[in-house]
């Protein structure tokens, strides 16, 4: 009866060893993929954010000067349609380089209405209307600014995605700690378990 109970008891404890490793290897498997998640966010903030925020900024640089030009009393329309058609080439070529990044919904919707912009002034400069092109030029930067503020607000959720996640990894690193004692302890205990001898009374000698 004893031995049985002894085996019993060890049974336990390799029961609950199987399962404390089995808690360790799913939180490790879910530490990995938080840490993929994590890399992911990070990622997109540098490729999404903060690459799409220095195209706004050259974005902009190239309507002020078009603004400047368009605005400029002394030049001739020729020079200033030259001037204008050559930066809205540049723009252009950024233009594609913008779409290939991703865009919420309403960031798709302020980037049309930013190319739209820039197709006006370009329609405004052919028949030299340079206060429309003003006036065009100061709707689209409207629109940058809006864009920008995009940009801040999905960093920032990208951001506080990717913190989380650390916690999250911080908080499971603790628990695997914690369960490893836990397998320690158990192990411990299964290598100084014995089993104890069973004594038994000598029978008392025969008087036949």
């Amino acid at each position: 009866m004893k031995d049985l109970k002894k085996y019993s008891n060890k049974t336990k404890a390799a029961f609950i060893l199987l399962v404390v490793m089995l808690i360790i290897i799913l939180s490790n498997f879910n530490t990995l993929q938080n840490s993929k998640n994590v890399n992911e966010n990070i990622n997109a903030i540098y490729k999404d954010r903060l690459v799409v925020a220095r195209y706004i900024f050259q974005y902009s640089n190239k309507l002020h000067f078009i603004k400047t030009e368009a605005e400029q009393p002394n030049l001739s329309d020729h020079l200033k349609r030259n001037e204008i058609v050559n930066t809205l080439k540049i723009i252009r070529s950024i233009d594609h380089l913008y779409a290939k990044t991703v865009l919420t919904p309403k960031e798709k919707t302020y980037f049309e209405a930013f190319l739209n912009s820039c197709k006006t002034i370009q329609a405004l400069s052919k028949s030299n209307n340079w206060k429309q092109v003003s006036k065009s030029g100061d709707e689209a930067l409207k629109t940058l600014e809006l864009l920008s503020q995009i940009q801040i607000t999905e960093g920032k959720a990208k951001l506080n995605a990717a913190n989380e996640m650390y916690g999250g990894n911080n908080n499971l690193g603790q628990l695997q700690i914690a369960l490893l004692i836990i397998l320690g302890g158990i192990t411990f205990y299964l290598l100084l378990i014995k089993k104890k001898k069973t004594i038994r009374i000598p029978e008392p000698p025969s008087l036949n």
